[in-house]
């Protein structure tokens, strides 16, 4: 009986799939701070929303695309997972609150500044930044997420399958090398119309 208990005590508990503790619950600051913009009708507060969840939210695209990505294909299974295990959980909320709260506040602040009007000359840049968060949200939510998903889960289970993951890790590597491409296509368009008359 003895033998029994000592075997289920020293069972392995897997934490949960999202281990609610560690996610980043300080980046639903940048949400919050676009409500209160748009309850008051502060363009400071608005823009500043867009700006500091952009720059957070590029920074960390293109950190994940040009300098994790390269030091994977470096690493050996055993590390990969390591980082994995810890790496997706920090980004589950941080990631898709950035992406959601940066969109969603760059079309107010160009609804406010006028850009929206078709007959502007700025509009076909409106447009272009439209396009490239389109595209840096769906595959962020609709291709990383999902996939970021399966390796966390994969990472979880006694005997992960090593080729499994070095699928997904490789697939996701180059999707963040494409997003932090599109994150300096968004710096460019932004830059513009930062100046732009």
């Amino acid at each position: 009986m003895r033998d029994v208990n000592a075997a289920s005590t020293n069972a392995p508990t897997l934490e949960p799939l999202i281990p609610v503790k560690r996610l980043t619950w300080w980046v639903l600051a940048l949400p919050a701070l676009l409500v209160v913009s748009l309850a008051i009708h502060s363009f400071y507060l608005l823009l500043l929303s867009h700006v500091m969840a952009g720059c957070l939210w590029t920074g960390a695209d293109i950190f994940m695309g040009f300098i994790l990505g390269p030091v994977w294909k470096h690493l050996d299974p055993q590390q990969r997972q390591a980082v994995q295990r810890r790496l997706v959980p920090n980004t589950f909320l941080y990631m898709p609150v950035l992406a959601i709260t940066t969109g969603t506040a760059g079309w107010y602040v160009a609804q406010y500044d006028g850009f929206i009007e078709s007959a502007t000359p700025i509009f076909p840049w409106v447009v272009a930044a439209g396009v490239v968060v389109v595209i840096l949200t769906v595959v962020g939510l609709g291709i990383l997420l999902p996939t970021n998903l399966k390796v966390l889960n994969e990472v979880r289970k006694p005997n992960p399958d090593p080729e499994l993951l070095k699928q997904w890790t490789f697939r996701t590597r180059r999707l963040a090398t494409i997003q932090g491409l599109f994150q300096v296509i968004i710096m460019i368009i932004m830059a513009y119309l930062a100046i732009a008359p």
